[in-house]
């Protein structure tokens, strides 16, 4: 995927600088043609020396040489490239990215680049989780940007959370799914669901459950990347995702999602649902807040109607509808059971019992369940890598993955 494509690798001044190197050796491996440029404060984490000779052409960093003159053209460069990537990219850059400042050539490189810019932030991790950073990361996205979310882990202050860089080899599978793939899902109508629903007791209190949404929204960003046009309905979660291929339906409770997906799967292609729906609501909604008085409170149960099964009832030939099985017990018999319960085409199945996946984690491992081939598991990865995953089994599905391998094939071929 990478061989002979034209990579700018922007390097900017914090610690994970160091991986830079790392980085830019894994592409030239691969084949692609890397051109360096750092900020120059980046010079002080890792040298433009060792980059040049890894890369095998100059590391740039100032708009000109000032021994001779010569100007470093940004225009040439961002019309060079096929990809650019700024990593790590410090709050500071993406501050200046967001909002269009060219006070480096870096950042008029940027502001030049035709080609898909991809950024991976790296900073602490109280800086990482600042409303500003994550809005100068919104932003970016919602300008067609890709970002590539700071995994978490042991940072260099010696705190432990979100804001580590990718790791360079998860970097370059990331710049190969974004060279490789394109925009084959183009003029692709997807449904996505995602997140809990909340059904009320009385007006202050509720049963859900712990579903963060982020795996739903890591699927409809991946769906957009690739060109898709996304109807997002989502559950009461705290998560944005602002993309220009992405509408968002807001729902509370299990009946009203129901309705949001009924209402736009005739007008789909397909259908992803990750959304963990509760089975279960109040059979009754007090008016009014009940009132603690000691004794025992007993609520009647009555089930939530089932949102794929009817999904499923409804799908005309040609969608593909997907779901997801949360299991705890017996998991791929149990998802081969809800695959031709519901008439579902794949169903993702993870499970509560393995460590790293399920709600709120940033990582997640699954195995792709088809009814027309063997079970695919998947070793643990990110959620956004997951949600690739999950995309390029649609695609295959859909007979829109051009010359993508078959992740079933490679996974079998890994193992």
């Amino acid at each position: 995927m990478l061989q002979d494509k034209k990579i700018i690798v922007g390097i900017t001044a914090g610690i994970a600088a160091y991986k830079a190197a790392i980085l830019v050796r894994a592409l030239v491996k691969k084949g692609a043609q890397v051109q360096v440029i750092l900020t120059e404060k980046a010079k002080k984490f890792v040298t433009p020396l060792t980059l040049a000779t890894l890369s095998k052409r100059p590391a740039l960093s100032a708009l000109a040489n000032e021994a001779d003159g010569t100007w470093h053209n940004h225009v040439e460069l961002g019309l060079w490239a096929d990809l650019m990537l700024v990593a790590p990219a410090t709050a500071n850059t993406l501050a200046k990215m967001a909002n269009g400042q060219a006070d480096s050539l870096l950042l008029t490189t940027y502001l030049s680049a035709r080609c898909p810019v991809v950024v991976a932030p790296a900073m602490d991790l109280d800086m990482y989780a600042h409303p500003s950073t994550r809005e100068n990361l919104r932003r970016l996205a919602a300008f067609g940007n890709i970002v590539l979310e700071a995994p978490a882990g042991e940072l260099a202050s010696g705190l432990v959370g979100q804001g580590r860089m990718m790791e360079p080899e998860d970097i370059v599978a990331a710049l190969e799914r974004v060279l490789g793939r394109g925009r084959e899902l183009e003029g692709l109508r997807a449904l996505v669901n995602a997140g809990p629903t909340h059904e009320a007791i009385d007006p202050v209190r509720f049963i859900g459950n712990h579903s963060s949404g982020k795996m739903g929204l890591a699927i409809a960003r991946e769906l957009a990347e690739r060109g898709a046009q996304v109807c997002l309905v989502a559950g009461p979660i705290a998560l944005r995702l602002e993309h220009p291929r992405v509408e968002r339906v807001d729902v509370v409770s299990a009946r009203e999602m129901l309705q949001a997906c009924l209402d736009r799967w005739p007008g789909m292609d397909c259908a992803i649902l990750s959304a963990a729906v509760a089975d279960y609501r109040p059979a009754e909604v007090a008016p009014r807040k009940i009132k603690r008085d000691g004794e025992a409170l007993r609520l009647e149960l009555v089930p939530n109607p089932d949102i794929a099964a009817e999904m499923g009832k409804a799908k005309r030939p040609g969608q593909i509808l997907a779901g997801f099985a949360l299991e705890t017990n017996d998991e791929l018999r149990n998802a081969q059971a809800k695959l031709q319960r519901k008439g579902l085409d794949f169903i993702v199945l993870n499970s509560l019992a393995e460590p790293g996946a399920g709600f709120a984690h940033d990582t997640n491992r699954v195995t792709l369940v088809d009814a027309l081939r063997p079970p695919v598991p998947f070793p643990l990865k990110t959620k956004d890598q997951v949600a690739a995953d999950i995309v390029d089994h649609l695609a295959l599905r859909l007979g829109r993955a051009g010359n993508m391998p078959d992740p079933g094939s490679v996974q079998q071929a890994a193992d």
